[in-house]
């Protein structure tokens, strides 16, 4: 393992990242992408964050716990994310020493970088009008 700030981060730490600067004073208003599939289903930052969180932990319960949610919200919304898309973003593994797990599949790591390429290109598109927000909503704020 490196040592922290010898190397590039990981999604997930750029992801938390991102999270803390969107609460400081100066930052930008933030935007969240949620992508309609269809009238029943979407994606967004939430389920991405849970397929990201069963990436780096190995399992959906870990996951969940990590965004303090039960395991069962966390499969319900597994569950959702492969019925939406029509196919498995998560697979989950049997057995071994210490139980199974859970793992993404080709799709669900696709999925994830997809989504996190859609909010990137979005953000950058919106910067400007994010800037002149903040800025209106600074001028008329008292502190």
């Amino acid at each position: 393992m490196m040592p922290a700030g010898s190397g590039p981060p990981d999604r997930l730490q750029r992801t938390n990242s991102l999270t803390m600067r969107k609460s400081s004073p100066t930052a930008l208003p933030s935007l969240s992408v949620r992508i309609d599939l269809d009238a029943e289903g979407r994606i967004g930052p939430g389920k991405i964050r849970l397929l990201e969180n069963i990436n780096s932990c190995g399992s959906i319960s870990a996951a969940g716990r990590a965004m303090n949610m039960s395991y069962k919200r966390a499969w319900d919304l597994v569950d959702e994310i492969n019925r939406i898309c029509r196919r498995s973003a998560v697979e989950r593994q049997t057995g071994g020493k210490n139980g199974g797990g859970a793992i993404l599949t080709a799709f669900g790591l696709s999925l994830v970088e997809r989504y996190r390429k859609i909010e990137r290109s979005a953000e950058s598109a919106a910067r400007k009008e994010l800037e002149a927000l903040r800025a209106d909503i600074g001028v008329g704020r008292k502190n």
